[in-house]
C-alpha cells in the first residue's frame, strides 16, 4: 500500500480549508471560485474531498444557495483562523521581528464614529504603518455586521443595542452623555434643569426616522408622557448642528459630536437618557491580524491587557470620553 506524501496531505489539506471557508463566507461556491481565482469545479471537488475524509456533509445545497450545517458551523470556526494565519503569516512573522510593512486592514464604521473617533487613531496609525493600506468603510451597523460575518472587515467600530447577537462580541471603549442643543440665545439656553416636557412647545431637529436617536428619543418622551414634534429631519450630525445655529429647532443629541467650538448651548439630559457607548465589534472566533492588533493598541491601549485578565466576558470597563 502506498503511502501519501506528509507535505503533500498538508497542503492539499489548506487547499480544501481554504476553499470551505471563503465557500462559507460567501455562501456560494462560485463567488467562492472567483475570490480564490480558481473554478467552480475546483472548489466543489476540494470541498466534496473534505467531506468525504471527515464524513459530515458541510453544507445543506439549496440550488446554487449553501448553508452551513451545524457540523459545518463547528468546523468553520476551527478552521478560519488557521486559514486566516497562514494567510498572513508574513505580515505576521514580520510583527513579531517588530516590522509591519505590508498587508491590508479593513475597518467598518458609521458616519459619527468615522468623523468623532476615528481620525486620531487612523493618523497615528498611517504615520507609523504607511505601507499598510486602510479601507475604511462607512456602513450602518446592520451593514456593518453582515460584513463582519462575511470577514469583508476586520473589525467594526460603533455602538451596539443592548442584545448583542450571539455571534458577535462588543467592548465598549468609549461612552458619550446625551444633551440638548440649542442656539445660545434660545429660552432653554439658560435654564439648569430642564425636562422633556419643557422641550414639548420647540420643534426638534432630529436623524432620520430608522435610526437609533429617533427611536430613543420617541421611547423617552412617550415614558415621561411628554409630546413633541419634529420640525426637520436631518441625516448627520454635523448637518443637525449646522441648522440648530441657524435657529430651525433644537436637538438631542450625543454629546459625541460635540467639539466646544459650535455656536450652541448645551444641556445635560443624563437624567432622562442612558450614556451611549462606542467600542469595537467583533465577529466571536475572528482571527486578528498584526495590523488589527496594531491598530486597536493605538485605538484602545489597555484593550489587550482587559482581554487577558476578562477572558470570561464580553463586557470591558469603559473609558469615558475627554471633557469639552
Amino acid at each position: 500500500m502506498s503511502s501519501v506524501n506528509p507535505v503533500y496531505y498538508k497542503q492539499n489539506r489548506l487547499k480544501q480549508l481554504r476553499a470551505f471557508c471563503f465557500a462559507a463566507q460567501t455562501g456560494s461556491v462560485s463567488k467562492a471560485a472567483e475570490r480564490l481565482f480558481l473554478s467552480q469545479p475546483s472548489v466543489s471537488l476540494q470541498i466534496q474531498a473534505l467531506e468525504r475524509e471527515l464524513g459530515i456533509a458541510l453544507f445543506e445545497r439549496r440550488g446554487p444557495n449553501i448553508k452551513l450545517t451545524p457540523e459545518g458551523e463547528a468546523l468553520y470556526e476551527l478552521a478560519l483562523p488557521l486559514v486566516q494565519g497562514m494567510d498572513t503569516l508574513p505580515e505576521a512573522f514580520a510583527a513579531q521581528r517588530g516590522k509591519l510593512e505590508s498587508g491590508e486592514l479593513n475597518i467598518a464604521a458609521g458616519e459619527s464614529t468615522i468623523l468623532y473617533i476615528l481620525p486620531q487613531p487612523m493618523k497615528q496609525f498611517a504615520d507609523t504603518y504607511p505601507g499598510i493600506r486602510l479601507k475604511l468603510h462607512n456602513v450602518t451597523g446592520r451593514d456593518g455586521l453582515a460584513m463582519l460575518r462575511a470577514d469583508e472587515v476586520d473589525f467594526a467600530v460603533g455602538s451596539m443595542p443592548e442584545e448583542v447577537p450571539d455571534d458577535i462580541t462588543y467592548h465598549p471603549i468609549f461612552v458619550y452623555s446625551t444633551v440638548l442643543i440649542t442656539p445660545k440665545e434660545h429660552p432653554l439656553a439658560h435654564k439648569k434643569d430642564i425636562g422633556l416636557k419643557d422641550i414639548s412647545p420647540y420643534g426638534l431637529i432630529l436623524p432620520p426616522r430608522h435610526l437609533a436617536t429617533w427611536r430613543m428619543v420617541d421611547l423617552m418622551f412617550r415614558q415621561h408622557d411628554a409630546s413633541y414634534t419634529v420640525s426637520l429631519e436631518a441625516g448627520g450630525w454635523e448637518v443637525i448642528k449646522k441648522y440648530v445655529e441657524l435657529g430651525l429647532g433644537v436637538s438631542i443629541v450625543t454629546d459625541i459630536c460635540l467639539t466646544g467650538t459650535e455656536a450652541l448651548a448645551r444641556i445635560s439630559l443624563d437624567r432622562y437618557f442612558p450614556k451611549r457607548s462606542y467600542g469595537l465589534v467583533l465577529r466571536r472566533g475572528k482571527y486578528l491580524s498584526p495590523q488589527a492588533k496594531r491598530f486597536i493598541d493605538m485605538m484602545a491601549p489597555q484593550f489587550f491587557a482587559q482581554d487577558k485578565n476578562n477572558k470570561q466576558t464580553n463586557a470591558r470597563p469603559v473609558r469615558k470620553s475627554a471633557s469639552r
